[in-house]
């Protein structure tokens, strides 16, 4: 990807809020998604699935991967993620390894965050990655 903001990765708390119709993450999703920017990782599909309300919302989460892309993974992401967990956990941060993770992925591809999570701002410290305002 040659240009930071060219994906965005939707972290799980922006697709809640996108799901709820709440602005600005409503406007903000649907505009990644209409210019196919918005991206997605296995991590937060499962996620989302897991919080599935209804077998409808289950049915309409399962579309994920044949909407959206999926960025690529690999068993060295989870290395740097539990890393980078290492790291925050010996300066006195707890920080959830899923967000480690997420983060991990987020900077490998060169893509950009979409998050109301307050921990990336943590992680971001440690580990520069583009995190999108969404003042």
């Amino acid at each position: 990807m040659a240009d930071i903001m060219d994906s965005v990765l939707v972290d799980t708390s922006a697709w809640i809020e996108f799901f709820r119709k709440k602005e600005p993450f409503f406007t903000i999703v649907s505009d990644l998604i209409e210019s196919d920017r918005a991206c997605c990782i296995g991590l937060i599909l499962a996620e989302l699935l897991q919080g599935a309300k209804s077998k409808k919302e289950l049915d309409v989460l399962k579309e994920f991967i044949h909407v959206f892309d999926f960025l690529p993974e690999s068993s060295e992401l989870w290395q740097k993620a539990g890393e980078l967990s290492f790291v925050l956990q010996r300066k006195g941060k707890n920080v959830g390894l899923s967000d480690c993770y997420i983060a991990a992925v987020t900077k490998s591809c060169n893509a950009g965050l979409l998050t109301l999570d307050k921990h990336f701002q943590i992680i971001n410290k440690e580990m520069n990655i583009e995190i999108l305002n969404h003042k």
